[in-house]
């Protein structure tokens, strides 16, 4: 059976992944499926520099603006909702293209990870969540750290989500959560895709990210945070653990100064810009787009993968 088109367009955050998926999606009869962990959630849209509708150019969007900052959204539900979006994507005849920087979602559904369902318990998770709020992230991490140090080397303690996965999969099976992934990442995709990562000179990446942290700042991140504060969501919630919204909370609640909270919100961004690319080196098969080959020309870009998707070399 031939393998349908995947195409999959990510890179480290504000590396300009937003405008080039649109004119890829023009270019190829595609439609989008957010692979972000943050743009998911309603009332959360400065903080996540979620894409805006008149932004979108007409193109589809899926798994953005959809839950509740209430609803659970891990790899699992992520995974269930892209495959069925994948799905009605190819009934109207064209190629869905996963763009976000989130690289375990990304992977869950390239490989087709089997997440099976004696591998997620409610009460375990809540339980590990209530932990995470009362002894805060460095407490959890340290505990991933004596039952799986791989997973603790690739997991950064302030992604609590998927510090909890891993404790919750540990918990439940007996076994680590890394030595599953690998199992399941030498699996042979099902897809014929292409799996583009867009980057830029690091020092130039950061310069953005800054900018964009101050940019947020101006547009009314503060307000945005304490909205969701008066709709009684608080760092208990795993929503509210995203980057711009727990600097911004701790700001709210008289625990650091409003300029603390932005240095560390540009500082630990820079952090994690730097963590997605390490993550993308280790992936197979990934095609590197680097801005300055291009000349920064996004028109460039596009008929590179353009030319990438509808062949076979890599």
């Amino acid at each position: 059976m031939k393998k349908r088109k995947l195409v999959i367009l990510t890179g480290p955050t504000a590396v300009g992944k937003t405008k080039l998926s649109i004119a890829l999606a023009k270019k190829i009869g595609g439609e989008i499926i957010s692979a972000d962990s943050m743009q998911v959630y309603k009332h959360m849209d400065i903080g996540s520099a979620k894409i805006r509708q008149e932004e979108m150019g007409g193109i589809p969007h899926f798994l953005v603006d959809e839950l509740e900052p209430k609803e659970e959204f891990n790899v699992v539900v992520f995974q269930t909702k892209a495959k069925q979006y994948m799905e009605e994507i190819y009934s109207r005849g064209h190629i869905p293209i996963l763009v976000g920087g989130t690289g375990f979602y990304i992977q869950a559904v390239l490989n087709d990870i089997d997440f099976s369902k004696d591998e997620d318990n409610y009460e375990i998770r809540k339980k590990l969540e209530k932990l995470a709020a009362q002894e805060g992230a460095d407490y959890l991490h340290r505990k991933l750290k004596e039952v799986d140090p791989v997973s603790a080397e690739t997991i950064h303690a302030n992604n609590i989500k998927r510090v909890i996965r891993a404790l919750e999969y540990y918990e439940l099976t007996g076994r680590k959560i890394s030595e599953h992934n690998q199992e399941q990442r030498a699996k042979e995709s099902p897809y014929d895709f292409s799996y583009f990562v867009l980057n830029d000179h690091r020092e130039l990446l950061y310069q953005r990210i800054d900018s964009r942290v101050e940019e947020m700042i101006h547009e009314g991140l503060v307000e945005e945070v304490n909205m969701l504060k008066n709709m009684g969501y608080d760092r208990s919630y795993v929503s509210m653990q995203g980057l711009g919204y727990k600097e911004i909370l701790q700001y709210l609640e008289g625990e650091i100064s409003l300029e603390e909270a932005v240095y560390i919100l540009k500082r630990d961004t820079r952090h994690f810009a730097k963590r997605q690319i390490t993550w993308f080196k280790r992936e197979k098969d990934v095609i590197w787009v680097n801005k300055p080959d291009f000349d920064y020309d996004n028109t460039k870009i596009i008929e590179f993968m353009y030319r990438k998707i509808y062949s076979k070399e890599f």
